[in-house]
């Protein structure tokens, strides 16, 4: 069968091919159809035509489903079925409640905002399938500007060459807090970074973060204090991790607090004002529906297509 035949084809005729299958008489199924007889006998010729084959067995008493008939009943009631449904897809994919949604996220937005997030966006987009990758910022970045993932949870700023590419809001800012080693602290209530001079700093490579990287060098400096730099780690259970083993210690972000390990205690920094942010970042040509519907979550300017 060529392909100018198959493009030949259309639902009208599967319609009919149904309703003779099912009728098995096609007086009953012209009526059925809201049509007379001849036009309903010419349409099923014309589609075994294009088919290549009979899909009637007739004689002049009664007719029977021939074995391509057979074979293509059920394949005809799932493509009409499947035709049904477009319009209702249509409608659940402009709303944004059926699609696909790829987003990044830095380690730290899985202690606060991430799940929750989720969670409300799951409750009522069932359908929609979310796709989840773990990724510094500068990897996110390299990712949106590549349109491999819709948005990104991030820790800003955004380079002043993709200010032009890309939209950024904040979702949300946190204090830091001090990661230290329990025997270090054991019975403290209160700890300042000049009480941990005899430790090493854990912390991450600026380049994926060169923001939070200074606010937490500040801290130090703001305190009279140049920390040694010990151990660098990417993802922040791992820094705590190493806090834990004493391997010295680390500036987190609070809800990273949520993260109980053994051998770690946290505690506030009374005497700095250093926040971590964590915000949004999306391609300004992406109008995706469902992307807005999760934007919505955290009132974002973004509108569909």
């Amino acid at each position: 069968m060529s392909l100018p035949e198959l493009r030949n084809l259309e639902l009208r005729q599967l319609r009919y091919f149904l309703a003779v299958a099912e009728e098995m008489h096609f007086g009953r199924a012209a009526t059925r159809l809201h049509m007379t007889q001849p036009p309903l006998s010419q349409a099923i010729q014309a589609l075994e035509a294009i088919l290549g084959a009979e899909l009637f067995i007739r004689n002049t008493r009664n007719i029977s489903l021939s074995s391509a008939g057979m074979a293509l009943l059920p394949e005809v009631r799932r493509l009409l079925a499947h035709a049904q449904s477009l319009p209702e897809l249509a409608q659940r994919a402009a709303s944004g409640t059926y699609g696909h949604l790829s987003l990044a996220f830095v380690s730290i937005a899985d202690y606060s905002v991430l799940p929750p997030a989720l969670r409300e966006f799951r409750r009522h987009h069932a359908d929609v399938h979310i796709e989840l990758r773990e990724a510094t910022t500068d990897v996110q970045l390299q990712a949106l500007e590549n349109g491999e993932i819709d948005a990104g949870f991030l820790i800003p700023p955004l380079p002043d060459k993709l200010q032009n590419l890309f939209n950024y809001q904040k979702v949300l800012s946190e204090p830091l807090m001090l990661a230290v080693p329990e025997n270090h602290a054991k019975g403290r209530q209160q700890l300042r970074l000049s009480d941990c001079t005899d430790l090493p700093l854990i912390l991450f490579p600026r380049k994926i973060a060169p923001a939070l990287h200074d606010a937490i060098l500040g801290c130090f400096h703001a305190a009279g204090l140049t920390p040694a730099i010990g151990q660098e780690a990417i993802q922040m259970q791992t820094i705590v991790g190493l806090v834990s083993a004493g391997m010295g210690i680390a500036l987190v972000p609070q809800s990273v607090s949520n993260l109980q390990r053994p051998g770690v205690l946290y505690f506030d920094l009374p005497d700095t004002s250093a926040t971590v942010e964590i915000g949004l970042a999306w391609r300004k040509d992406n109008h995706s529906a469902v992307l807005a519907a999760f934007a919505h979550l955290f009132n974002l300017p973004i509108h569909p297509c």
